[in-house]
C-alpha cells in the first residue's frame, strides 16, 4: 500500500506543476509538458518494476528515491535550457544480465576474455551515457549532471586527467565511477603485447592510487583493439569492455546502427570537449542528447548498476 500511494503521488506531482511548462506569451498559467504522457508511463512502470523486485519497504524507499529526483529534476531543468524533465530509469536488476561479446566483434580465443559490447541486454527502454578521455574539464559539466540527476560513467585517459586529477575526484564524489582508458590513449593493436599491458595496467594503477578502487571496466582508445588488448586487460584485473552504439555531439547524434536509432541496453558515448574542438560546450552536448533520449521515450540508467 505505501508504495502505490508513494507512486500516486509522484504522478500526481510530475503530471502537475514538475511537468509544465509557460505557453508561449504567457505569464501565468501553465500548459501540459510536451514529455509529461511519456514520464507518466514511465513512472508506472518503474512502480510496476518496484512492486516485482523485493519487499514492500524496498519497493516504497525506491519510489520516494524516483519521486525526490524527479522533483529536483524539474526543478532544474529551465536553467540548464532542457525543455523536458530526464524520464526516470527503472529499479536495476537484483542480478546483472550476462554480457557476450557482440557479434563480429570477437577475437581469437575470446570466449573466456572479458566481453566487449555496445550495448547491454535489456527489454527496458534504458540506455547508458559514457564520458571519455579527460580533456575539457569544464566545472559546469559536473553541476549540470549533478542538479539534474543524470548518471554517467567516465572513461580516463592519465596524459590529459594529469594537470587537474582533483576534478575527476569531484566528479566521484557526485557518484560518477571512473573507469580505465590507459595511460596515453594510443593505437593499441600497434602496440606489443606488454606495451598495451603497461598503458592499461599503468592506468589501472593510477585511479586505484588517486581514486581509490581498480576499475572493473576498460575502453579502448578508439574502440580498437585486439586479442592481446584483451588479455592484457584481463591480467589487469578488467571484467568488461564496452564500447558504443551511438555518439553525442552538441549539434547532433552519430549512430553505429543502420536504423540510425537508440535501441534499449544502448551506451552512447561522448567526449570531455569544449567549444575548441565542439561547435559548443558539454553542457550544450548534454541538452543534445538528453533531448534525443527523451524524445525517444528513454531514460539513462547508470551503467555499473547494469555491468
Amino acid at each position: 500500500m505505501r508504495g502505490r500511494a508513494v507512486a500516486a503521488a509522484l504522478l500526481a506531482g510530475v503530471l502537475g506543476s514538475a511537468c509544465t511548462v509557460p505557453g508561449p506569451g504567457e505569464h501565468g498559467g501553465a500548459q501540459p509538458h510536451p514529455g509529461a504522457q511519456a514520464e507518466a508511463s514511465q513512472l508506472e512502470r518503474v512502480e510496476k518494476d518496484a512492486q516485482r523486485a523485493g519487499p514492500a519497504g524496498s519497493r516504497a524507499a525506491y519510489v520516494d528515491q524516483v519521486e525526490k529526483i524527479q522533483k529536483a529534476r524539474a526543478a532544474a531543468i529551465g536553467s540548464w535550457g532542457l525543455q523536458k524533465v530526464p524520464l526516470p530509469a527503472p529499479q536495476p536488476p537484483a542480478t546483472k544480465p550476462f554480457l557476450n561479446t557482440r557479434k563480429g566483434f570477437e577475437v581469437e580465443g575470446g570466449a573466456a576474455l572479458p566481453p566487449v559490447f555496445t550495448t547491454v541486454p535489456v527489454k527496458e527502454k534504458i540506455v547508458f551515457l559514457t564520458v571519455d578521455d579527460g580533456t575539457e574539464k569544464d566545472p559546469d559539466f559536473i553541476r549540470m549532471m549533478s542538479e539534474l540527476k543524470i548518471p554517467y560513467s567516465a572513461f580516463l585517459s592519465d596524459y590529459v586527467i594529469s594537470d587537474n586529477y582533483g576534478y575527476f575526484r569531484r566528479m566521484q564524489d557526485e557518484g560518477v565511477a571512473l573507469h580505465n582508458h590507459t595511460i596515453n590513449h594510443r593505437y593499441m593493436p600497434g602496440l606489443s603485447y606488454e606495451d598495451q599491458k603497461k598503458e592499461i595496467c599503468g592506468q589501472q594503477d593510477n585511479l586505484q592510487r588517486l581514486y581509490g578502487k581498480r576499475p572493473p571496466l576498460f575502453r579502448p582508445p578508439y574502440g580498437n583493439y585486439n586479442g592481446d588488448t584483451l588479455r592484457a586487460a584481463q591480467e589487469c584485473g578488467v571484467k568488461a569492455v564496452p564500447l558504443w552504439a551511438a555518439e553525442a555531439f552538441p549539434d547532433h547524434m552519430e549512430w553505429r546502427e543502420w536504423d540510425r536509432d537508440l535501441h534499449p541496453g544502448d551506451i552512447i558515448l561522448t567526449h570531455f570537449r569544449g567549444t575548441g574542438d565542439w561547435k559548443g560546450s558539454m553542457p550544450d552536448m548534454v541538452r543534445q542528447v538528453m533531448k534525443t533520449v527523451t524524445d525517444k521515450g528513454y531514460a539513462v540508467a547508470r551503467l555499473e548498476d547494469y555491468v
